[in-house]
């Protein structure tokens, strides 16, 4: 049940338990229980919203940095992660394999900002080697959801005789 209660909240962490409850079979009280330890095991870390900022007038730039790191001795990666993801700027901070180790999403108003932020606060970190930053230029899927719309039909206008 935990794992369709997860599938449920993350396509919607706004669905009701009395409807997830009568699309599981079960009561209100079985779902909001089961969510409840959920959260306390640290399972469901929290809910947000997605937001298309393209549709606002909010001006925000991503950008996808690859960093290179030189791993702590006894402490791997999870100390410079720590380090990094502390940031107010970082969305999120993965560990990942291929040619570099560390990739960080970061969100800013403006691309000088995001430099700023690489240039002055994660490159001079003590154990960073290296980054390379890439600019998200539009997002068409996040989180399995489509942030734009399907492609335009041809509209024909009819001739008449």
């Amino acid at each position: 049940m935990r794992e369709k209660i997860l599938d449920m909240l993350y396509g919607n962490s706004k669905i009701s338990a009395d409807d997830m409850a009568v699309m599981l079979g079960c009561s209100k009280q079985e779902i909001e229980d089961e969510i409840a330890a959920m959260e306390k095991e640290g399972i469901i870390c929290g809910y947000t919203t997605m937001i298309n900022w393209d549709k606002t007038e909010s001006e925000r730039v991503s950008a996808f940095i690859e960093v290179k790191v030189a791993p702590q001795r006894g402490l791997g990666f999870d100390k410079i992660a720590e380090r990094i993801y502390k940031f107010d700027e970082v969305e999120s901070v993965s560990l990942m394999s291929g040619g570099f180790d560390l990739g960080v999403t970061i969100e800013g108003r403006t691309i000088k900002e995001v430099a700023i932020f690489v240039h002055e606060k994660l490159a001079p970190l003590e154990s960073v080697i290296s980054t390379s930053t890439h600019f998200v230029l539009k997002k068409y899927k996040e989180h399995g959801v489509t942030l734009v719309s399907g492609p335009k039909k041809a509209e024909r206008m009819m001739i008449t005789p």
